[in-house]
């Protein structure tokens, strides 16, 4: 597979390393830092929406500013590997709006999800409905600082 500097060149990189810091920025103001047309821009960004390189645009909110202090990363280990238990736990995953992030991963750990919630009687909250899925094992991390956050892939 190709990587991404042989398909798509310096500039659509460039864009989107800037849409990725401030999808806010005016395009008149990001085309003329880019030495390029408003209209050949506007044409690269809708090019790279319809090629599937720009997923959407959303705007990051502070948890903290509305209440949900407290992040927790989730292991979970299951018994059950099999499609029935799969679309079960997909379908208690997909009821719970605190749950920001699932991934399937190979090892010792059968599920990772990231997950905010206001405090310790939340996140008790947000694990009692977890648990529908019959879960063999989960055990939470709960986030003490904040080193780095970042939305930008480093392309």
């Amino acid at each position: 597979m190709a990587n991404l500097k042989e398909k798509i060149g310096r500039i659509d990189r460039k864009i989107l390393q800037s849409l990725q810091r401030d999808v806010s920025t005016s395009l008149t103001d990001l085309a003329d830092t880019l030495n390029i047309s408003r209209t050949a821009l506007s044409r690269r960004i809708k090019r790279m929406e319809d090629e599937g390189y720009i997923k959407g645009q959303v705007a990051l909110v502070d948890p903290a500013q509305v209440g949900l202090n407290l992040t927790v990363f989730i292991a979970i280990k299951t018994h059950q590997h099999n499609a029935a238990w799969s679309a079960q736990f997909q379908e208690v995953l997909d009821r719970l709006p605190g749950i920001l992030e699932a991934y399937r991963l190979g090892g010792d750990v059968d599920y990772l999800l990231k997950a905010v919630v206001s405090d310790m009687k939340g996140y008790d909250r947000l694990y009692q409905q977890l648990i529908e899925a019959d879960l063999f094992d989960v055990s939470a991390s709960f986030v003490m600082e904040q080193m780095k956050y970042t939305t930008a892939l480093p392309i």
